[in-house]
């Protein structure tokens, strides 16, 4: 049978109340023209969102970055975005660049995650999305999915995982690309990625006959690349689980100790990443914290079987209650760093206005 590919695309096209969640409007009108591609350009499909992030979530035999499921995407954001302006919610069209579809689908959609693959007997797999947060928070989460045993004792119990796993790692300011391999790998691997700002985790493979997929995560940010900010932030992230990659309660045990990640308000803070159920992935509180939620589903003859939502349970309660204590912490500190992120990873041009106005009262220290 043709290999399936799940495609999970995102944009922000209008926040109900600000930035805090999707309009039920948009899901609906969003499910409804989705549906009507099943059967002819999709398989399944599945509308849901992360805070105001608007999150398809589709199955086709297209392979990643086809132009015809991204132009299918396009097509249902632009509609959304029209009943986002006549319901004035805020920053309605934020992610759709205005130069409209074009070739290079990575400079269009403003956000994706694809992964093909053949399916397994059983194929469960997990989607991680994600508000208020940058690239690279996913950084430390994979690594220890996939590269601890403390998480992941299958790295020492099951054969199948014995190998270990390959890490594609992007480097967000030079534009250069390298592949590590674990165990052997595992401390230069942290040395790159231990500085999330730079360094992304792009896609993770099994180290065995083929480096079978295992996770992928969504575009990398451009404006550190090419000096544009066009709406990358808020990964999400693709993995699959069980029977050769890391059981399910593995891949989830990353998110039981509070990750502090950047992004929150205005994308300039650093916060605690809050695992949540669907139901509670609106953020509030300083626009947050950042939250995550995750999606489970069995994936059969490329139809999305569920979903079940995998962090609608009280095992998570205690890290949602550090994430509340973290918060408070960080908030203490106001505009300040650590809260605050550092001069070169705020938003380009976020700090323009006071060098324009108080630049040149700046005056040479005496020697």
């Amino acid at each position: 049978m043709q290999d399936v590919t799940i495609s999970v695309i995102k944009a922000e096209i209008g926040g109900l109340v600000g930035t805090s969640r999707v309009h039920p409007e948009l899901l609906e009108k969003a499910s409804r023209l989705l549906k009507n591609a099943e059967g002819d350009l999709l398989i399944d499909s599945f509308v849901t969102h992360a805070g105001d992030e608007l999150e398809f979530i589709m199955t086709h035999r297209n392979g990643t970055e086809d132009p015809e499921i991204h132009g299918l995407a396009w097509s249902v954001f632009l509609e959304c975005t029209e009943t986002a302006k006549n319901l004035r919610l805020f920053g309605a069209g934020n992610d759709m660049l205005s130069g409209g579809f074009g070739d290079n689908v990575k400079d269009t959609v403003p956000g994706s995650a694809e992964l093909e693959f053949a399916e397994r007997e059983s194929e469960p797999v997990l989607i991680f999305m994600a508000d208020k947060i940058r690239p690279g928070s996913w950084n430390y989460h994979l690594y220890r999915m996939f590269a601890d045993p403390f998480t992941t004792p299958g790295l020492i119990l099951d054969p199948a995982l014995a190998g270990g796993f390959a890490f594609e790692v992007h480097d967000c300011v030079d534009g250069r690309t390298i592949t590590l391999a674990t165990p052997t790998e595992s401390y230069a691997l942290l040395a790159y990625i231990g500085a999330p700002s730079r360094y992304v985790v792009r896609r993770v493979r099994r180290r065995a006959e083929g480096e079978e997929i295992a996770a992928v995560t969504s575009d990398l940010r451009t404006d550190r690349i090419g000096g544009r900010y066009t709406g990358k932030d808020d990964p999400v992230m693709i993995v699959r689980a069980q029977d050769g990659f890391p059981a399910t309660g593995e891949l989830l045990e990353p998110f039981a100790s509070p990750a502090i990640v950047a992004g929150w308000m205005r994308g300039s803070h650093h916060g605690p990443l809050m695992p949540v159920a669907l139901y509670d992935a609106n953020c509030t509180r300083f626009d947050g914290p950042p939250r995550v939620a995750c999606l489970g589903f069995q994936v059969a003859d490329g139809r999305l079987v569920g979903p079940v939502d995998m962090f609608d349970d009280p095992g998570f309660d205690r890290a949602r209650d550090r994430c509340h204590e973290i918060a408070d912490i960080l908030r203490v500190h106001g505009p300040f760093e650590p809260h605050r992120l550092p001069l070169a990873e705020l938003e380009p041009g976020a700090l323009d206005h006071v060098e324009e106005e108080f630049g040149k009262r700046w005056k040479p220290l005496p020697r």
